[in-house]
């Protein structure tokens, strides 16, 4: 694709909230050559100051293997304009909710002034919603009717914790089934339980609308051969990767590879 086109095609995205309708199955035996060739990457946020194994060192090093055309990330919409004007003013970013990322703020932001990719925020997150949901928690497990059901939740996460042990900040081991599926599990009770109390910031609606976010943002630039990138936390990652898995525009690509 010539420069002229792929940077007409970034500079026109405009993420939307409007739920993505789904096609079909996207394994077609050659892929199209305007299929948008996609990683889904999961993040393990402040824990990347802390691994070695998933350093801050080895995330850049997977994204500049990636060379993406785009990265989806987790900071809300009305929140991304704020970050990248105060990194462009500065090479620091004062957007709270961004600050609290070091994926974007030591390594996607930076690398942005080499690497020609766009930046576009995808989180449905609000602070309004993050105060509702915390609040909502502790009622629940103030709640001693409600005891056992907040035992399950806790029994799940002591039980992700066994399975994972030594091993979840191992981006190869992040990138797999086995892990989405030890993920899947723990949060069902959570999700089970808790929904309906959450409201918007319930498992399953924060997720629809991360993944709506997503969805719309590739919606953008469908048909355009670009590569794209999501980077979410990685509890995400298996509710992101159900939500595009039966479009036909998408070449979903193996993140595992981007860590040699």
């Amino acid at each position: 694709m010539n420069t002229t086109r792929r940077d007409a095609i970034l500079s026109g995205i405009l993420v939307v909230t409007a739920a993505h309708p789904l096609g079909g199955c996207g394994a077609d035996p050659v892929p199209d050559p305007g299929a948008t060739k996609l990683y889904v990457m999961g993040t393990i946020h402040s824990n990347h100051h802390d691994s070695d194994l998933y350093s801050l060192k080895v995330l850049e090093a997977a994204i500049r293997r990636a060379v993406p055309d785009i990265i989806l990330t987790e900071i809300p919409p009305d929140r991304i304009d704020g970050a990248i004007a105060s990194f462009g003013r500065t090479g620091q970013i004062d957007e709270p909710r961004t600050q609290v990322f070091p994926e974007y703020t030591d390594v996607i932001f930076p690398l942005s002034r080499e690497m020609p990719f766009q930046i576009v925020g995808t989180a449905g997150w609000t602070r309004e919603i993050a105060d509702n949901r915390r609040a909502a928690l502790t009622a629940i497990r103030n709640d001693p009717e409600r005891a056992a059901e907040w035992e399950q939740h806790r029994a799940a996460q002591r039980s992700y914790a066994r399975e994972i042990a030594g091993r979840g900040d191992d981006p190869r081991f992040i990138h797999t089934a086995e892990f989405d599926r030890a993920v899947e599990l723990s949060r069902w009770p959570y999700e089970r339980f808790f929904d309906a109390d959450l409201g918007p910031g319930g498992w399953t609606q924060i997720n629809k609308a991360h993944t709506d976010l997503i969805n719309s943002a590739l919606d953008r630039v469908t048909g355009a051969g670009l590569t794209a990138l999501v980077t979410f936390g990685t509890a995400h990652k298996y509710k992101i990767l159900r939500s595009v898995e039966n479009r036909r525009d998408i070449q979903l690509l193996d993140t595992r590879a981007l860590f040699a």
